[in-house]
């Protein structure tokens, strides 16, 4: 099994930074895409950003210039720096990965994901 813990949402007011972090755990034996989507209520699930474990990065139109997506390949992490929030960017932010697991002695791979984690931008 692979499990992906989210933490770092909360309340923040419009202008304001937060930072998300997600670590996989598991039986991970790869790990080559980690990255953010969020949902807003009553909106389609948008991809935020993600990272491959050569670092390459890729984001969304509505996020870029603002947030950061880096990584920690040692420790299957990914984090999320989110700068100059603006009230649209509130949304559960859900974590998500594709790694390559070790299950009942095979290699697998999988997308998981996280349980996701609240980001509120209000004054």
């Amino acid at each position: 099994q692979v499990q992906l813990v989210e933490s770092g949402g909360g309340l923040v007011q419009p202008g304001g930074s937060l930072r998300l972090s997600c670590a996989a755990s598991g039986s991970i034996f790869s790990t080559y895409l980690m990255g953010w989507h969020r949902q807003a209520p009553g909106k389609q699930r948008e991809l935020v950003a993600t990272i491959t474990s050569g670092g390459n990065t890729n984001y969304g139109d509505s996020v870029k210039g603002r947030f950061t997506i880096s990584g920690d390949n040692a420790n299957n992490t990914v984090f999320l720096q989110m700068n100059s929030l603006k009230l649209e960017d509130t949304a559960v932010y859900y974590c998500n990965a594709a790694v390559v697991a070790v299950l009942e002695g095979r290699h697998r791979s999988l997308e998981v994901w996280g349980q996701g984690t609240l980001v509120t931008v209000s004054s």
